[in-house]
């Protein structure tokens, strides 16, 4: 069988008895046909599966038709982590409406991430970037600047000139979280945070020694892992092998905070007996095991349909301003029970 043929506007012109000229204005909306002959244009192109070239409409006014995500993360880690499934389902939701595409890509470093701006916009295969993960002295606001490339933070970036932020409040859940676990008796808490140098792991981190204060608890214990299932295990392992073993541990993902629970087994203690566990990022992991995780929810998919949305605004030229989504609110579950006296 042979492969179909894409009707072109010739095609279109002669099935018309007309120009290509005037398939060419009817299609476009412009004068130079008039309304009849443009309707029956525009019924023809539809009957024979016609759909304007995206290089075309590049070429034309500029757009690609298309926003981009660039996740520099192992691809294995981004095929189990709920999260980013969750926020690129929201991202489609706005973009469906409008006929914009998502180019998604996996890097394995920040220089492999750079050069995928560069690459989009010399090839003009992008109109505008989300930028997730920002980073302390985070380089690709400067590179995405230079390219005149629009983009959007999904995630905490006010006061960042040209570049708007879709945020959630973490500070309001850490204080939720903290609030909650010492109501429940727990003095010794710790926390399994994602990498360092991402903006919003040391935000958290700062929110969580404030609240500890407030409450009168020991400082927060954290050690820091990829938000990998492996990471995270590591890490309990070495909170729970030490002096002053916690009795409740925070987790900044979902992936961690599952994988905690075959170490709590591995290492005969109970949950919630012994240890009480909280995971960032509701999601169907959290309800799936037993017990059930208690977790902070802060509606991803909506996260990604407002940066989404709040990108197409900006490549559309309106000034967009930094958009708060929220607010995240705990989840309690099986996971977590009053401490030991």
């Amino acid at each position: 069988m042979s492969p179909l043929k894409r009707p072109t506007i010739a095609d279109i012109a002669q099935a018309a008895g007309v120009s290509k000229g005037a398939v060419s204005y009817a299609l476009n909306g412009k004068a130079g046909v008039s309304e009849q002959t443009r309707a029956r244009i525009v019924e023809i192109a539809a009957r024979m599966g016609w759909h304007p070239s995206s290089a075309a409409r590049a070429l034309s006014d500029g757009r690609a038709g298309a926003i981009g995500l660039v996740v520099d993360r192992p691809a294995w880690v981004l095929g189990i982590e709920p999260f980013f499934m969750r926020l690129i389902s929201g991202v489609e939701t706005s973009l469906a409406a409008t006929g914009t595409a998502l180019l998604l890509q996996v890097t394995e470093d920040a220089q492999a991430e750079e050069a995928a701006y560069r690459r989009w916009w010399g090839e003009r295969r992008v109109d505008g970037v989300l930028l997730v993960d920002l980073r302390e002295d985070d380089p690709r606001l400067a590179l995405l600047a230079e390219l005149g490339l629009p983009a959007v933070v999904v995630g905490h970036a006010s006061g960042t000139p040209g570049v708007p932020s879709v945020w959630i409040d973490d500070g309001a859940a850490v204080r939720e979280t903290l609030a909650y676990l010492a109501a429940l008796g727990h003095r010794r808490i710790a926390r399994v945070a994602g990498p360092a140098h991402f903006v919003h792991t040391r935000e958290r981190g700062e929110v969580f020694e404030e609240c500890a204060a407030e409450l009168g608890l020991p400082g927060i214990t954290s050690v820091y892992a990829d938000y990998s299932g492996e990471d995270g295990a590591r890490a309990t392992r070495r909170l729970l092998s030490g002096p002053s073993r916690p009795t409740a541990i925070v987790y900044d993902n979902d992936v961690m905070a599952v994988a905690a629970l075959s170490v709590t087994q591995e290492m005969g203690i109970a949950v919630p007996g012994e240890l009480s566990i909280v995971a960032w990022d509701d999601s169907e992991l959290c309800r799936l095991v037993h017990p059930a995780l208690t977790a902070v929810s802060r509606q991803v998919p909506q996260f990604g349909e407002r940066a989404a949305t709040a990108l197409l605004e900006l490549i559309g030229g309106a000034e967009v301003s930094d958009i708060l989504v929220g607010p995240p609110v705990l989840v309690p579950r099986g996971s977590t029970t009053p401490a030991r006296r």
